[in-house]
C-alpha cells in the first residue's frame, strides 16, 4: 500500500501542473477569489455542480465563463426568472411547414459550463429541469432522451440580499448540489486591482490552456486518490454528527449524499496539495461547504442567530480527528 501511495503521489505532483497552467490563466483575468476557482475545479474533477451565494458584482459570471474559455469549452449562462418554461432550459420541437414533421430544437442545458444565475427567480418546474438534469446528465424532448456533453459542470447563484418574487429551492433540492460555496466583497487591495484592470474599454482575454480529453483524465485520476479506513469513519462520524445533534439546533441532519460528496472533495483537496492520499485536515477543509445546504437548522436555531457554519465549527471541533 506504501507503494500504491508513493506512486499516487508522483503521480499527483505532475497532474498538478495542469491546475497550476489553467490557475495562472485564471488569475490573469479574475483577481483574487481563490476559494471560488478551488471549488469550481474541485466540482469541475468530482462531475459535481455548485451552488454559489453573494451579492451581485462579485465576477461570478466571468469566473465561470473565464474558466470555461481556459479549458477550451462551451459556456452558456440562463438568466432565471418568473416567467420561465421547463423548455427554455430542456429545449423543445419545432414544427418544419417545408418536411411537414417536427424536428428537435436543443436548449442551453446541452452545453460544458452553464451559469445558472439567479435560480430561485424560476418556478419549481423550471428549476427541477434543471437540477434532474444535473443529476441524471440527460434531458428529455418529446419521446426522446439525449445526453448532455461530458464534462457538465453547472454552477447556480442566489442573490441573497432580497427574497421578494423569489421561489426558494427546497431542502431536498439543494441536496443535490455538490456544494454550496458563499463569497464576500473582495479586500481594498484587490478591489484596487480590479479597477485598474477592468476600467478600461479593453478586458484581459484569456487563452485556453488544456481540453476536454485533459480534464476527463484528471476526474479518472482524482478518483484513484486513496483514501484510508480511518477517514472513511472520521466522515461518516462528521455526518452521523448532524444527525444526533444534542444542541437542538438541526431539525434534520445530511444524507448519505454528503458522505459521497466529502470523499469526492477530500480528493480533489488532497490533489491541489499534490498528494496522492487524503488527510483529515482535507475533510475539514471542506467541511462547511459540504455540510451548509444539507442542514435544516431548528427554530430555536434561528431564534438564537445560530447559523449552519457555527453548528459545523461545532461538530468539526467536537468530533475526534484520527
Amino acid at each position: 500500500m506504501d507503494e500504491e501511495i508513493r506512486r499516487l503521489t508522483e503521480e499527483a505532483e505532475k497532474q498538478i501542473k495542469i491546475i497550476e497552467k489553467i490557475k495562472s490563466e485564471f488569475e490573469k483575468v479574475i483577481v483574487g477569489q481563490e476559494v471560488l476557482f478551488n471549488r469550481m475545479v474541485s466540482a469541475l474533477l468530482s462531475a459535481g455542480h455548485i451552488l454559489l451565494e453573494g451579492v451581485p458584482g462579485l465576477a461570478k459570471t466571468l469566473s465561470i465563463k473565464t474558466l470555461a474559455t481556459i479549458l477550451g469549452m462551451d459556456f452558456k449562462r440562463i438568466q432565471f426568472t418568473p416567467d420561465m418554461l421547463p423548455a427554455d432550459i430542456r429545449g423543445t420541437l419545432i414544427y418544419n411547414q417545408n418536411t411537414g414533421s417536427f424536428e428537435v430544437k436543443k436548449g442551453p442545458i446541452f452545453t460544458n459550463f452553464i451559469l445558472a444565475d439567479e435560480i430561485n427567480r424560476a418556478p419549481s418546474k423550471v428549476q427541477s429541469a434543471l437540477l434532474e438534469s444535473m443529476q441524471e446528465r440527460t434531458a428529455t424532448i418529446g419521446d426522446h432522451t439525449y445526453n448532455i456533453p461530458e464534462p457538465f459542470f453547472v454552477m447556480a447563484t442566489q442573490n441573497p440580499i432580497e427574497q421578494e418574487g423569489t421561489y426558494p429551492l427546497p431542502e431536498a433540492q439543494t441536496d443535490r448540489f455538490y456544494m454550496k460555496v458563499l463569497i464576500d466583497y473582495p479586500s481594498e487591495s484587490e478591489e484596487k486591482r480590479v479597477i485598474h484592470r477592468m476600467s478600461g474599454l479593453s478586458y484581459p482575454e484569456p487563452k485556453p490552456v488544456t481540453d476536454r480529453e485533459e480534464i476527463l483524465n484528471l476526474q479518472h485520476f482524482v478518483e484513484k486518490i486513496y483514501v484510508d479506513e480511518k477517514i472513511y469513519d472520521y466522515i461518516v462520524r462528521i455526518v452521523s454528527a448532524t444527525r444526533k445533534d444534542e444542541s437542538g439546533h438541526i431539525r434534520y441532519g445530511a444524507s448519505p449524499r454528503a458522505s459521497i460528496n466529502f470523499v469526492k472533495a477530500a480528493r480533489a483537496e488532497a490533489f491541489f496539495d499534490g498528494r496522492g492520499f487524503v488527510i483529515p485536515e482535507d475533510v475539514k477543509a471542506v467541511a462547511p461547504d459540504i455540510l451548509r445546504h444539507r442542514l435544516i437548522l431548528s427554530f430555536e436555531a434561528e431564534a438564537e442567530g445560530v447559523t449552519a457554519d457555527m453548528v459545523i465549527e461545532r461538530i468539526l471541533n467536537t468530533v475526534e480527528i484520527p
